[in-house]
C-alpha cells in the first residue's frame, strides 16, 4: 500500500504540503507493509477547519430525519468495507481478525445513534421557556490506535447525529484506519466539509486543532498525559473538551464469589486485544486466604490463548502495536520482578518459539502490594497484578486509591452485596459478575480518567449546546425540531 493523499478536506483528497514518505511497520513481521506521506501540518489543519466551518452553517440546520438517512448511508458503505478494515488493522496494529468486536462493534454504535435521532427531543418546554439543544459547532476528533475504527466511529457518528461538522485526526500509529473511514464517508455521500481528515503527528496536528479558535469542541481518547496537553491547549480558547483517558481498573473478587468464573473472565477481559484496553481489569483483588485457590484458574486460562499472526483466524492474541509499546511493557514486567512480586506465569521477552514480532508473554504476578509500580501505572499490555486483601473495606480502599477511575468490576454471589460495593467504587463504569456493557449507556471516567461521556444520549449531548428561549407559552411552542 502506498498513500500520498493522506488528508481529506472539503470532499477532496489532498497531498500534504510537507514532503517525504514514511514506512508503516507491521508489528507481526517488524517489516514495512505500507508507505505513507509524512502527514498534514498547520496548512492542512487550517484548510480542514475552514471547510468544516463553512459546512456547519447548513448542516447544523438539517433535520433529524435527514441525518438518520445519512447515517443509514454510512452504515451501508461501512458494511461494504468490513473485511478490508479487519485485514488492515491486523497489519497496522496487530489486532487479530478473530476479535470481531473491533470491526462489528462500530455498526452497533452507528445504529444506536441513528435510532436515537428518532426519539431525542431537541426541544422541550419549561414554563414559558423553550429549551433548545443545538449543534455545538466544529469538532476536533482525536482518536487512539488500540480501537482504531470504533473510537473514531463513535466520535464521528455522534457528531453527525448532533448536526456538527468535524476534523478527525487518527492516531499516528493507525493512520490508514482513518483513511479507510474517510473513504467510507465519501462513498456514503457525506456533504463536503462535514467530515474532514488530517493525518499527522499529535504534537503538530492535535495541538493545532486543540488550540484553533474556530474549533468549538475537542473529543480526545488516549493517555492521561496527552489528554492533559489537549485540555491545556483547548483552555486557551475556552472550548469544550471530552476526554477519555487512562485506566487501572480493579476487579474485586468478594469472598462469596465463584473464583473460577471470576478468574477466567478476568484473564479474557484483561488480555484480549493484547491487554491494550483502557478498561482492562489489570488489578485483581482477592482475599488473602483465597489467592492460592484462584491462581491455577488464571494460569490455565492464560494457556488457552493462541499467539500468532493476527491474520490467522485461529489466533486469539496478536502482537502489541509497536516497538515503543513492547519496550514499555518489558520495563513494567522487570519492575514487578525487581520490586518483589511473585511471577506466576509469563515474564520477560518474547513467548517461547517466537524470534520476531512484537509479541509479549502473557504475564500474571501474585503477592502484589498496592505501592508497586505494576499496581499503580497503566501498563497497556497483557500483564495482571493480583493483590491480596484482608477485609472488604481494605479492598475498596485499594481499588479507589488510584489517580484513575475509568472502569471497575465486582464478583459476588449476592446481588445486594455486589451492588452496595459497586456504588462505593469511584469509576465511571462498574460491571457486576462480568456483565457486558452496551452501546446505549454512557462511557467515561472519574478523576484523571477523563471528562465527559460518550455513547447513547449522554454521548450525543456532548456535541450539543443548551439554549433557553423565553416568552413562549406551551400552546405556542409547537415548533419543528432542529
Amino acid at each position: 500500500m502506498h498513500y500520498d493523499a493522506t488528508c481529506y478536506i472539503d470532499g477532496e483528497w489532498i497531498v500534504p504540503a510537507a514532503p517525504g514518505l514514511r514506512d508503516l511497520i507491521d508489528p507481526t513481521t517488524e517489516e514495512p507493509f505500507a508507505k505513507l506521506a509524512s502527514g498534514g501540518g498547520i496548512p492542512e489543519v487550517e484548510a480542514a477547519v475552514a471547510a468544516a466551518r463553512r459546512a456547519f452553517a447548513s448542516f447544523s440546520h438539517t433535520t433529524p430525519a435527514a441525518r438518520m438517512a445519512l447515517i443509514d448511508a454510512i452504515i451501508a458503505a461501512y458494511e461494504a468495507r468490513a473485511d478490508d478494515f479487519a485485514q488492515l488493522i491486523a497489519a497496522e496494529v496487530g489486532i487479530p481478525t478473530s476479535f470481531k468486536a473491533q470491526v462489528a462493534g462500530p455498526l452497533g454504535h452507528m445504529r444506536v445513534a441513528r435510532d436515537l435521532l428518532g426519539t431525542y427531543a431537541f426541544e422541550s418546554q419549561l414554563a414559558d421557556t423553550i429549551i433548545r439543544r443545538e449543534a455545538i459547532g466544529v469538532c476536533a476528533l482525536i482518536s487512539p490506535w488500540n480501537w482504531p475504527i470504533q473510537t473514531s466511529v463513535i466520535k464521528v457518528i455522534y457528531g453527525i447525529a448532533a448536526g456538527c461538522t468535524m476534523v478527525l485526526k487518527p492516531s499516528d500509529a493507525s493512520p490508514i484506519s482513518g483513511i479507510f473511514l474517510a473513504e467510507v464517508m465519501h462513498a456514503a455521500g457525506v456533504p463536503a466539509g462535514v467530515f474532514n481528515l488530517v493525518v499527522g503527528p499529535g504534537r503538530v496536528v492535535g495541538d493545532a486543532l486543540s488550540r484553533h479558535p474556530e474549533v468549538d469542541m475537542v473529543s480526545f481518547t488516549g493517555s492521561t498525559g496527552a489528554g492533559i496537553k489537549v485540555g491545556e491547549a483547548a483552555a486557551q480558547t475556552v472550548k469544550r473538551v471530552c476526554l477519555e483517558l487512562g485506566g487501572k481498573s480493579a476487579n474485586i473478587v468478594l469472598t462469596d464469589a465463584d473464583l473460577e468464573r471470576a478468574a477466567r473472565w478476568n484473564i479474557q477481559r484483561c488480555f484480549t486485544n493484547s491487554g491494550q484496553s483502557c478498561h482492562a481489569p489489570s488489578r485483581l483483588l482477592v482475599h488473602r486466604d483465597q489467592m492460592e485457590a484462584l491462581l491455577p484458574f488464571l494460569v490455565d486460562e492464560v494457556s488457552r490463548f493462541r499467539l500468532g499472526d493476527p491474520r490467522d483466524p485461529a489466533t486469539t492474541l496478536g502482537p502489541v502495536v509497536n516497538a515503543a509499546q513492547f519496550a514499555s511493557i518489558q520495563t513494567h514486567i522487570a519492575s514487578g520482578i525487581a520490586e518483589g512480586a511473585r511471577l506466576v506465569c509469563g515474564g520477560l521477552g518474547r513467548p517461547e518459539g517466537m524470534n520476531r514480532g512484537l509479541f509479549v508473554r502473557p504475564t500474571v504476578f501474585a503477592d502484589v502490594t498496592p505501592d508497586m509500580t505494576i499496581a499503580r501505572e497503566e501498563i497497556f499490555g497483557p500483564v495482571l497484578a493480583v493483590i491480596p486483601y484482608d477485609t472488604e473495606e481494605q479492598a475498596l480502599q485499594i481499588a479507589n486509591d488510584s489517580i484513575f477511575g475509568l472502569g471497575a468490576y465486582v464478583f459476588s454471589q449476592d446481588r445486594k452485596r455486589g451492588y452496595d460495593f459497586a456504588s462505593r467504587m469511584r469509576a465511571g463504569r462498574v460491571s457486576f459478575n462480568g456483565a457486558n456493557t452496551n452501546s446505549h449507556t454512557p462511557m467515561g471516567g472519574y478523576k484523571q480518567s477523563g471528562i465527559g461521556r460518550s455513547m447513547g444520549v449522554f454521548g450525543l449531548e456532548e456535541y450539543l449546546e443548551v439554549k433557553s428561549v423565553y416568552g413562549f407559552e406551551p400552546e405556542a411552542a409547537a415548533l419543528p425540531q432542529a
